[in-house]
């Protein structure tokens, strides 16, 4: 249906669309609307404005609190064709005047309007320093004005009173203008300040000590490396939240252990597309960071070895390892229930197996394995020893009973020794655990440090997190720990140097 103009008597339809009226293209404009939600000055001119158009139009079927959609009003009712500015209420245009249709709105003219552009215009040399110049000039505009002609002085003599109101509403139109551009500099400030709490990449740009609270990585610059590496993998089709976010509230996920209502809190989107991001950013990550936690060749061991492992083993030392067991939720089935019941930590676990260098970066992650799984089983069917090459040495806890296993690969195991039945050890076996224990407690320190950084690992673990996913072998919690370890790993190693090391 064609828009047509709502005023009494005018035809103006959308097909005289290319007619001029007064220099400007023929249009139509809706009734305005009164803006109560703004301030109140505001609120206030929208609801003069919106009366003043009812009553310019005068149909029943218009009111202030009922304006139809297809109630428009076109071109030909506006001195410039179009409406003024909202707040420039002594504008002509302001609201429609001319053809109405009916004579109880009087046609506003532009004169009044013309003469207070002139006098502002005329007032603004009198503030700098020349300002007697443009009092003369003022005074001689003036002067041909009231020599021209009687008739044309008179009007300047009997219209006092247009005048002043005249200089009212110039002074009203000012105070507007000066209240509109300190609202506009007060809401770039409220953007500025806005834009500093909103979790994007301005807020950690440049500021490492939230980089490194916020994700556990050390600088804002290895932040963006990552993002950089997996950014081709990640949808970019949400608009609420960009790749860098995603990346953000997956890393504030792991590092802090935040509930998932409290995230979507954070990045203003709703607990599922949290869930759904969170989920699609861990695997992306896992695909691109888990050749991170890498088995290094007994060359670059050898290369960077620390003196004191020289000293106790020689420079064959190729890997620590050690369990370490995260709380998962209580399953309701019995078989699940069974395999997942540690006795040592006497609750519902599941275990990893981890391996580090000398050096104290992790090497080797396996699959989770339930809290009832002995360590022996787990090294010796979760590909560990696969790792292994002849001549290497393996350190372990007493638990690890696997010598015979290892020693197939044609590596040797150095584990505490046993009692088996003495009262108590010989000195040497005493020095040989002594020695064990000094450099075996690293692992024990990097689970610490894994941990610590990562305190999602610290926290009961959901059931779905434990579920393999669909069409892998792999479990959301396994792909969630290869990629701590590996983020781990781009963090400074807490194997601290010796002075002889350096």
């Amino acid at each position: 249906m064609p828009r047509t103009c709502c005023i009494i008597n005018c035809t103006s339809r959308e097909n005289d669309s290319r007619v001029k009226s007064t220099g400007n293209a023929f249009g139509f404009y809706r009734i305005p609307a009164w803006k109560r939600n703004s301030p109140s000055h505001v609120s206030e001119v929208t609801k003069r404005r919106r009366m003043a158009w009812i009553a310019a139009i005068r149909r029943p079927n218009i009111t202030f609190e009922n304006t139809p959609p297809h109630m428009l009003v076109c071109s030909k009712h506006f001195h410039n064709g179009k409406p003024a500015y909202e707040m420039l209420e002594c504008d002509p245009d302001w609201a429609p005047s001319l053809k109405l249709g009916h004579t109880e709105v009087k046609a506003s003219t532009t004169a009044r309007f013309d003469r207070l552009k002139q006098r502002s215009k005329s007032k603004q040399p009198r503030k700098g320093p020349r300002s007697s110049g443009a009092e003369t000039a003022h005074a001689g505009e003036i002067h041909p004005v009231t020599t021209e002609t009687t008739a044309e002085s008179q009007p300047q003599q009997i219209n006092p009173k247009h005048e002043d109101e005249d200089l009212q509403e110039c002074k009203m139109c000012s105070q507007r203008l000066q209240e509109i551009a300190h609202l506009q500099e007060e809401n770039l400030v409220l953007k500025k300040e806005l834009s500093k709490k909103k979790l994007d990449m301005e807020f950690l740009k440049d500021e490492n000590s939230k980089v490194k609270f916020y994700t556990g990585l050390p600088s804002f610059a290895l932040l963006m490396g990552v993002l950089q590496q997996i950014s081709p993998s990640l949808p970019d089709t949400d608009r609420k939240i960009s790749q860098f976010q995603m990346l953000l509230l997956t890393l504030m996920r792991l590092r802090l252990n935040l509930p998932i209502a409290h995230i979507a809190h954070l990045f203003d989107i709703s607990r599922t597309t949290t869930s759904t991001v969170f989920n699609i950013t861990v695997n992306v990550l896992y695909a691109h960071l888990s050749p991170l936690v890498h088995w290094p060749g007994r060359h670059c061991i050898q290369a960077s070895m620390p003196h004191q492992y020289v000293e106790m083993f020689g420079d064959r030392v190729t890997v620590i390892i050690d369990c370490f067991e995260l709380f998962i939720e209580r399953a309701q089935n019995l078989r699940a229930m069974a395999e997942t019941y540690s006795t040592y930590k006497s609750r519902h676990t599941m275990k990893y197996l981890i391996g580090i260098t000398p050096q104290g970066t992790i090497s080797f992650i396996s699959k989770g394995w339930g809290g009832r799984t002995s360590d022996k089983r787990i090294a010796e069917t979760s590909g560990f020893l696969q790792k292994l090459s002849p001549g290497d040495i393996v350190l372990a806890d007493r638990g690890f009973d696997i010598r015979e296993s290892v020693a197939l690969m044609g590596a040797t195991l150095k584990i505490p020794a046993f009692t088996r039945g003495r009262s108590q050890l010989q000195a040497k076996d005493v020095e040989d655990t002594r020695k064990l224990a000094h450099v075996r407690i690293h692992v024990e320190r990097v689970i610490g440090c894994l941990r610590s950084k990562y305190t999602i690992l610290n926290d009961t673990i959901r059931l779905g997190f434990v579920v393999p996913c669909e069409g892998e072998n792999m479990t959301l919690l396994d792909k969630i720990v290869a990629v701590s370890c590996a983020l781990t790993n781009m963090c400074p190693s807490v194997v601290v140097k010796q002075a002889s090391d350096e």
